[in-house]
């Protein structure tokens, strides 16, 4: 892991880095005792653009006792395209304009490469973080691309505890994956997201394996999640994550 920039403000540390050439954020208490747990922070991409609420939800978690990180993901931000994704970008975006249900195979081939290229990335990540002296499991994932935050949840034994938004499309191989996790759930479900088809969310949830997942589904399209939210995610995370645990 190289450290590229460091920026302190008065309750956080917010640290740029690249692990192979992948950017990253970490945000880190300004002032610590102890090692804190970490929260994954996942994103639809695009670091630069998600920046603002990124930093948001890194100081709810560092007000709650945990630090943050995040990566970019494959084919967003400043790293390479990936062309077929973005050919089946535009397929999704034609049938949804069109009202036509948006096929399969289009979903497979805009999700399923992000998911494997994306999901050894942030292990590899967790590896370098968990490192540093000054953090430490139990690791919980939160929000992003719902189908990443399942495969990790899948193959991420360090991960204890998952918030998911249900704001994305899910290959069928991914609602069958689901089927095999097992750590505590809180999914975010946008009733009205005007891109996004709420039964699958529906179908998702119900295919999902854990003995304690919650479901939490408010009025109002895709941004309009409710700000108390944030509050409930954090004791959620902090059920899990905090002392004891």
């Amino acid at each position: 892991m190289r450290l590229l920039t460091e920026q302190r403000h008065d309750d956080l540390v917010e640290t740029a880095f690249s692990l192979d050439d992948v950017p990253g954020v970490l945000w880190t208490p300004a002032v610590a005792t102890t090692p804190s747990p970490l929260v994954l922070l996942g994103h639809p991409g695009d670091l630069g653009r998600m920046h603002p609420r990124l930093l948001a939800r890194a100081r709810s978690c560092i007000a709650a006792g945990f630090a943050a990180a995040t990566l970019e993901l494959p084919g967003t931000g400043d790293r390479p395209r990936h062309p077929e994704a973005d050919r089946a970008r535009a397929d999704l975006r034609r049938a949804v304009r069109a009202g036509e249900p948006v096929p399969d195979d289009v979903v497979d081939r805009l999700v399923l490469p992000l998911v494997e290229q994306a999901a050894p990335e942030w292990r590899a990540a967790l590896d370098a973080l968990l490192a540093r002296p000054d953090l430490c499991g139990p690791v919980a994932w939160s929000g992003g691309i719902i189908s990443l935050g399942v495969r990790m949840a899948v193959v991420e034994p360090r991960i204890a505890a998952a918030v998911l938004f249900a704001g994305s499309y899910v290959p069928r191989a991914i609602v069958a994956e689901a089927r095999t996790v097992t750590v505590p759930l809180l999914v975010l479900l946008q009733w009205d997201d005007e891109g996004n088809d709420r039964q699958h969310a529906l179908d998702l949830f119900d295919a999902l394996g854990s003995r304690e997942k919650t479901l939490h589904a408010n009025t109002g399209g895709h941004t309009g999640v409710p700000a108390f939210e944030g509050d409930d995610a954090a004791r959620f995370l902090t059920r899990h994550l905090g002392p004891g645990t």
